[in-house]
């Protein structure tokens, strides 16, 4: 395991992406374009898809945002990024994909989470818990690049076990580790999620450089805060963080995320959205009237 690092080597300068940001408020998500500097080759992170649970519709228009920028300015994607299978928002990453090509990557334990969500959709003879939905899967310090940009790859568990954060630069995109400063981290009370695992990974992160800017799924407003933020930095959180700055000990967090996590209700698109990321965004097979249907599993969680 590596600590306190960038992808440049000693010596190097320090690459700095451009980063755009598209805030989808139904859901507090943020979704990242990262481009190289001084050029054309980008990633897309943590994509949206709009869903209505009540009508059980989606839409692009969240998407649609980005397709536009990324045709705007001329960009080449060549990554569509998840940080996790997120439990609060569908990925719109075969709709990205389709529009303007890349590869659809995300954290090699990716398969621990289909297992355990396989069995509790009963899905289809079909589905494999192994990760091959998406092109490529990702393990612990792995490398790849944006055009001339180096990302690197940390495995972030805790959150869930199959969490990773992509280090592209001086940027590190965290996913549901941690929020800003002042609302703290991210809960650990999902299938496979951990407190004490959780604390580890964010030390992790907390090991890079002070000025590492921080780049997160999500933001809530923290009670007093007024406008929603989703980008601040290492030293920043190792100062301020109400939940994990430094000097809060690890026995101490653990204790502090076990019993906030035991008053949270599962997030509302919680059951859509694990269905739908497991697949890496694609819709259960049509059933033999060429509807997709999502299941809602009873007492099971």
């Amino acid at each position: 395991m590596h600590f306190g690092y960038h992808p440049a080597q000693k010596g190097e300068a320090i690459m700095k992406p451009d980063v755009q940001a598209f805030f989808h408020e139904p859901t507090f998500t943020v979704t990242y374009v990262v481009k190289e500097p001084g050029a054309r080759h980008a990633a897309i992170i943590d994509s949206t898809l709009d869903f209505d649970p009540k009508s059980g519709r989606t839409g692009t228009e969240a998407a649609d945002r980005v397709i536009s920028h990324v045709r705007e300015n001329d960009l080449t994607v060549d990554w569509i990024l998840e940080t996790h299978v997120h439990a609060d928002h569908l990925t719109a990453a075969p709709y990205l994909k389709k529009a303007l090509g890349g590869r659809t990557a995300i954290g090699g334990r990716i398969a621990e989470v289909q297992s355990v969500f396989k069995d509790v959709f009963n899905t289809d003879s079909g589905f494999t818990a192994d990760g091959r939905q998406f092109d490529r899967l990702f393990e612990d310090d792995e490398t790849f690049r944006i055009g001339a940009l180096e990302a690197r790859v940390l495995h972030t568990p805790g959150h869930t076990p199959a969490c990773v954060t992509y280090l592209a630069g001086d940027a590190a995109f965290v996913g549901d580790t941690m929020f800003m400063p002042d609302y703290g981290s991210a809960r650990c009370d999902f299938p496979g999620g951990d407190a004490r695992t959780l604390y580890r990974s964010i030390r992790r992160i907390l090991a890079l450089p002070p000025e590492t800017r921080l780049f997160l799924c999500h933001d809530y407003k923290a009670p007093g805060r007024d406008v929603f933020a989703w980008e601040t930095t290492v030293g920043e959180q190792r100062a301020r963080n109400i939940h994990i700055r430094d000097g809060i000990t690890e026995d101490a967090f653990v204790a502090m995320r076990t019993e906030r996590d035991r008053t949270l209700a599962c997030p509302m698109l919680l059951l859509p959205s694990i269905q739908v990321n497991m697949r890496a965004g694609e819709f259960p097979p049509p059933e033999d009237n060429g509807v997709s249907y999502l299941k809602i599993p009873l007492n099971q969680l």
